[in-house]
């Protein structure tokens, strides 16, 4: 929440987790949380984190916030309920892609424990965004006016095929390359491959600090792992 003004609020961010919970908690935690915060600060603008799993497709192709939206999971179908509940009431909905910074990113900490596997039948992009660009995102969206009603793709301006990412993690910290294998894991954002665009967040002059994912490990994800990653080796 920010700029208490009157005992209202201008703005209330609706950027909860679910903690990996089903579609259930997906409903309680996103759909009526946006309801209720609706109901309880009528008078205040509302921006709801949703998340880049809406977009579906398998291509690999670019998806903006014009692309069609049709995930293949309950959990995903109530993130849209939700954006259409906030847009419908003046909001701003932004999709987070895959949220990584100090102390969290899925692919490194998958690499250091061993349990990555690299699918070279089923590689597929994957789109991250470092935690500061998000606040720096929202805050902008917050800042300036004209943004009601609008989507905004939150994202860094590199997806990534998920192979490269550990060739990489294995060069930088002089490991072997995970197995290539069958990749059984049930995917948090579905079975979707494709690179989301943040074009339309740049127009409004949002730079990312962390642009793609080596300066996002070299400056700061990998400092944060450093003794995981040491005694990992061990």
């Amino acid at each position: 929440m920010v700029a208490e003004r009157t005992g209202t609020f201008d703005a209330v961010i609706h950027c909860a987790s679910s903690s990996g919970g089903d579609a259930e908690m997906y409903r309680q935690v996103y759909l009526d949380g946006a309801r209720n915060l609706l109901e309880e600060f009528s008078g205040s603008k509302l921006l709801f984190t949703s998340s880049t799993s809406v977009y579906a497709q398998r291509d690999g192709w670019w998806v903006t916030e014009e692309s069609e939206t049709r995930p293949t999971r309950e959990t995903g179908q109530i993130l849209l309920e939700t954006e259409g509940l906030v847009l419908a009431n003046g909001g701003i909905v932004a999709r987070l892609a895959g949220i990584y910074g100090p102390g969290r990113s899925a692919l490194l900490t998958k690499f250091v424990e061993g349990t990555a596997i690299i699918d070279e039948e089923n590689d597929r992009f994957v789109n991250q965004v470092h935690r500061d660009d998000i606040a720096a995102a929202l805050f902008l969206l917050l800042s300036q006016e004209g943004h009601s009603n609008q989507i905004y793709n939150v994202v860094d301006d590199e997806p990534t095929l998920q192979s490269e990412c550990y060739r990489w993690l294995a060069q930088r910290l002089n490991r072997p390359l995970p197995p290539i294998g069958k990749s059984k894991e049930r995917r948090k954002r579905g079975d979707a491959n494709k690179r989301v665009s943040n074009a339309k967040l740049h127009r409004l002059g949002w730079t990312p600090r962390y642009p793609i994912f080596r300066d996002a490990m070299e400056k700061s994800v990998l400092p944060s792992f450093a003794d995981i990653i040491s005694r990992s080796s061990h």
